[in-house]
């Protein structure tokens, strides 16, 4: 299979406990032509979905430190794309919702 720039994938990480419930996360992207070298045609990722993963349910203490930053750079994305179609309200929730861990 020959992967073609443009195409959309889905990241669904999530936690299921038997016979009680599931939580996933499910984030969209598109999948773009990075560096060709030697070695072949790269790709990497552009997020498309931008809403903010619940930090209720998070452990920072159990998260590495990049996965902080990831997190962290996602939310400041979520805010600055969503926060400007939101009145005042709506906005407080999405900048409480989007701190940083």
């Amino acid at each position: 299979h020959k992967l073609e720039e443009g195409m959309v994938i889905t990241d669904e990480p999530g936690i299921y406990e038997d016979g009680q419930f599931g939580i996933r996360i499910e984030n969209e992207f598109i999948v773009r032509k990075g560096v060709e070298n030697k070695y072949g045609q790269f790709m990497h990722f552009e997020t498309i979905t931008f809403a903010p993963i619940d930090l209720d349910g998070i452990d920072p203490e159990e998260m590495s430190r990049s996965e902080r930053e990831w997190l962290n750079n996602y939310h400041k994305d979520v805010y600055e794309k969503i926060g400007p179609h939101l009145n005042d309200e709506e906005r407080e929730w999405l900048k409480e919702y989007t701190r940083e861990v």
